[in-house]
């Protein structure tokens, strides 16, 4: 199974089993990232555009906010590719024209070429009375698993499953004064690898090639790293491996 990181919460994955499939998962890659068009308040910009891979399978959207469902990425992906995505993603391709949506709610799932299971988690709130999705990423046929989450927000019942062999997820903190974290690394992330003990974590959230800009962006604040993450592990008896990727490369796991 290989994973490529493309910035921010942007990653593709191909499986190399019976059938090769390649998986877009929240992509972000070409143009820059507002929330609502007010990049006074936050703007993100990519040193340069990501190249649009070619015969994708699938799409997977966890949140229906711009930097995960990217209106400008996805308007140049083909329509025609099937997407997996929460109730509020589905919004944003629906109105895009995409012709074959699957909207998967908290503990429902989609099984893509009779090879990979896909099961939607609880995932990150979004405001007082929304919670979107997490996935849980099953190779059928080699049993391989791979879990993501963007915000580092992981439910009782994704913490149930006895072992999981790839964590996507933040590894540090970043919040605003006042406000506290938006995304949870760190502590959130050493609770759920007591749990599922899985053989590696990749770091996801951070930002890459990318620059921001903007009210919002000078007030975040970060904490932590994946090297202390990875002493965390250490002293509590967990033999995974924090994963550093490097944007654009392709990493291979076994």
């Amino acid at each position: 199974m290989n994973l490529t990181w493309l910035d921010s919460n942007s990653w593709l994955l191909e499986t190399s089993t019976t059938n090769n499939t390649k998986i877009l998962i929240d992509p972000w890659l070409i143009g820059d990232l507002t929330f609502n068009n007010i990049d006074w308040l936050f703007k993100g910009s990519r040193v340069k555009d990501r190249v649009i891979p070619d015969n994708i399978d699938l799409i997977i959207l966890s949140q229906g906010l711009e930097d995960h469902a990217h209106p400008p990425t996805l308007k140049q992906l083909d329509k025609n590719i099937p997407v997996i995505a929460s109730p509020n993603a589905t919004k944003v391709v629906q109105q895009l024209g995409y012709r074959e949506i699957i909207t998967l709610e908290h503990g429902q799932q989609f099984t893509l070429k009779n090879q990979l299971l896909i099961t939607a988690f609880p995932g990150s709130p979004i405001g007082p009375t929304l919670t979107e999705n997490a996935y849980l990423i099953k190779d059928i046929i080699s049993n391989y698993s791979i879990y993501y989450e963007p915000h580092g927000y992981h439910s009782a019942a994704i913490k149930e499953i006895p072992s999981i062999d790839v964590v996507i997820t933040p590894t540090i903190d970043l919040g605003l004064p006042l406000l506290g974290n938006i995304i949870q690394g760190m502590n959130n992330t050493l609770e759920l690898a007591k749990n599922v003990k899985p053989q590696f974590i990749l770091p996801t959230a951070a930002g890459g090639d990318i620059t921001f800009t903007g009210i919002i962006a000078k007030f975040l604040q970060a904490k932590g790293t994946a090297t202390e993450l990875q002493t965390l592990l250490s002293q509590n008896n967990l033999n995974t491996k924090v994963l550093t990727p490097i944007p654009g490369e392709k990493i291979t796991l076994n």
